[in-house]
């Protein structure tokens, strides 16, 4: 049998990184847990593949390579980086301003690679690794008003995600770019809409409905978090529905998100066609 794999996760304090932790250690693999402040894991159930860790993914790579290099001590290597902590801040681009963008991009953009880099050289090493990116569907679909800078950020991780697969192939470490789409996760929802940096009368009866909408989303998102971990961890390890299937650089997760990158997806192509005589007449 082989060894264990061990993972190293992050935001495990809630949502997708707390129930990816338990589905880890059903399976038989090692699991370092981090979150911002331990308080807020100390309740995960004792196990010896089980180690704790404190890791803030904005704290700069300085701090977290220290960080990293403690986990990858505990066992001895990091076979999989789950990249899963981040925020969402909502509100509309123009009232915000760059502060909001570049808060929402420290940990979801600048975090995941502060963090992927910091366990690559691991990786490198073995000439054998996996980097999962939780993105979302909102990078598919940022009409959603309110969602600008948070999708913006997801699209620009999936991006990064499409890059490292690139990059790395010659290393034999594997990216998966995972796409969720609406699920029913605690604190997902926690930020409120943004009001108050910026208001613009004239966007009122705009801003007034996303944060009706907004404020209407926790309970009633059609996704189940741990039959969406549960898939994550299948294709990971190659088992259960990945069985005998080849890598996927992305997987998306949820009818909603299968809609909105289908949508997308048409409207490019859409574009392409009305626009075919302009597009190529630009050669010299």
């Amino acid at each position: 049998m082989s060894d264990p794999q061990v993972w190293l996760i992050t935001g495990t304090s809630s949502g997708f990184g707390r129930r990816l932790v338990s589905i880890v250690l059903e399976r038989g693999d090692r699991v370092v847990a981090t979150a911002r402040s331990l308080q807020t894991i100390q309740d995960f159930p004792q196990s010896p593949n089980l180690h704790l860790l404190e890791l803030d993914v904005t704290s700069g790579i300085t701090v977290i390579k220290e960080r990293v290099d403690e986990a990858a001590k505990v066992w001895g290597r990091i076979d999989v980086l789950v990249n899963n902590a981040g925020i969402g801040l909502l509100g509309l681009l123009e009232e915000c301003g760059a502060d909001r963008m570049i808060r929402q991009f420290r940990p979801n953009v600048f975090g995941v690679l502060d963090v992927t880099n910091a366990a690559l050289p691991y990786m490198r090493e073995r000439k054998s690794g996996t980097v999962v990116i939780i993105g979302s569907r909102s990078a598919w679909r940022p009409e959603l008003t309110g969602l600008g800078a948070y999708a913006s950020s997801k699209a620009a991780v999936r991006v990064m995600g499409e890059t490292l697969a690139v990059e790395l192939a010659p290393f034999n470490i594997r990216v998966l770019i995972v796409e969720p789409g609406a699920f029913r996760t605690e604190n997902i929802c926690s930020n409120k809409f943004d009001t108050w940096t910026n208001p613009i009368p004239d966007y009122d009866e705009t801003r007034t409905k996303a944060e009706a909408r907004h404020e209407a989303t926790p309970g009633n998102q059609p996704g189940d978090p741990m039959k969406a971990m549960k898939f994550v961890v299948d294709v990971v390890r190659g088992e259960g529905v990945a069985a005998g299937r080849e890598w996927p650089l992305y997987l998306v997760l949820g009818e909603d998100a299968e809609r909105d990158v289908r949508n997308k997806c048409m409207m490019m192509l859409k574009h392409l066609d009305e626009w075919q005589d302009v597009i190529r007449d630009v050669n010299l």
